[in-house]
């Protein structure tokens, strides 16, 4: 069986192969173990509900990539994802001191990435939340009967303005973080182990789908289509149509999101940058020569595009910190499991671990 190989979105970065150990989509064939009904049947039920998941995912309009009720749709969909894996190793009734030492080490240095990717993700919405209460500081001050009140708005506009556009580092780190994912889909060779063979497919599926949906919020949050990946998968894998149709989907309309000119990427985001630009057209003159009607217009629909924005961050922030925690809970679980069979591998699976700061 030839796999496909799979390539970052930039033309001139070479191929990379997915299996340099082997390819475990050999799992079916005659030579090694084969599988039980019970683990076809588990196996089966994973991939299907996988493949559901990813055409729950199909936005039905274009305009609802990148808004914020996608994204958290996306996200909690990968929480459900996560925890499915934790529950199929239970089924699977595999314990940790039976899992390969490569196996472990695929595990643990995934789970530093996506901890690492997280807390990036997590800056750019507590920033960009921070910059509501810029937004409230207009509001308050244009409900003032101040006669200066106009410059002090336009002053908290230009700050909010200023506060979006700024860089943020650890965003700028994503690249090296999804190039890290990337290669975290090579898989180790699995050899005697039916079980094993079943857990490595299925962990498959699941980092295809995570690296997807963090290559999506990269891009979206860098304003940078360099995040962008595009990631062939075999066709001969169950869930693989829906996740082709779905990434071939999103990725077309990031990318002309991304090449519009846009000042923002994510639509509500883009809807208040809109508010604040005729809001602060009506502001420009004295505030004796401004008509009130009008002024009125342009504050409740900024306020309201506000609020629309403060409420979609605080649901995208509680799913990004939801599956920060599952990860998290699952590098420690297999952490404990691990010391209390004394079968902790070779410190080095944890080279990038550091205490984490949120």
């Amino acid at each position: 069986m030839t796999v496909k190989s799979i390539k970052m979105s930039r033309p001139q970065d070479p191929h990379r192969p997915f299996f340099p150990f082997g390819n475990p989509f050999r799992m079916m064939s005659p030579k090694g173990s084969r599988l039980s009904p019970k683990l076809v049947s588990l196996l089966a039920d994973f991939e299907e509900t996988l493949a559901e998941r990813l055409r729950k995912l199909m936005p039905k309009d274009k305009d609802d990539i990148l808004n914020l009720s996608w994204m958290r749709l996306a996200m909690e969909s990968l929480c459900e994802t996560h925890n499915v894996i934790k529950d199929l190793i239970t089924e699977l009734e595999l314990p940790v001191s039976d899992w390969d030492e490569k196996w472990i080490d695929v595990y643990l240095d995934i789970s530093v990435n996506l901890l690492d990717i997280c807390i990036a993700f997590s800056s750019v919405l507590t920033k960009v939340s921070q910059g509501h209460l810029l937004l409230q500081c207009v509001l308050h001050t244009l409900d003032s009967s101040s006669p200066t009140k106009f410059g002090r708005a336009r002053s908290s506009l230009d700050n909010w303005r200023e506060h979006i556009s700024s860089k943020n580092p650890r965003v700028e780190s994503c690249r090296s973080i999804l190039d890290n994912l990337v290669a975290s889909l090579d898989l180790p060779k699995v050899k005697n182990s039916a079980k094993g063979k079943v857990l490595m497919r299925a962990m498959y599926g699941v980092k295809v789908v995570t690296v997807f949906v963090c290559s999506i919020f990269a891009a979206a949050f860098s304003g940078s289509a360099k995040n962008l990946l595009e990631l062939n998968v075999s066709d001969t894998l169950p869930w693989a149509p829906a996740f082709s149709a779905l990434q071939a989907n999103v990725n077309a309309e990031v990318r002309n999101i991304l090449s519009s000119g846009r000042a923002t990427v994510l639509n509500e985001l883009e809807a208040v940058d809109g508010s604040v630009k005729k809001l602060y057209e009506v502001i420009q003159n004295e505030v004796d020569t401004v008509e009130e009607e009008l002024l009125q217009k342009s504050v409740l629909d900024l306020g309201k595009k506000a609020d629309n924005l403060s409420q979609g961050l605080d649901h995208l922030t509680k799913a990004v910190d939801g599956f920060f925690k599952i990860v998290l809970s699952g590098r420690d679980a297999l952490l404990c499991n691990l010391r209390a069979t004394g079968t902790v591998p070779d410190i080095r699976v944890g080279r990038n671990v550091e205490p984490v700061r949120r």
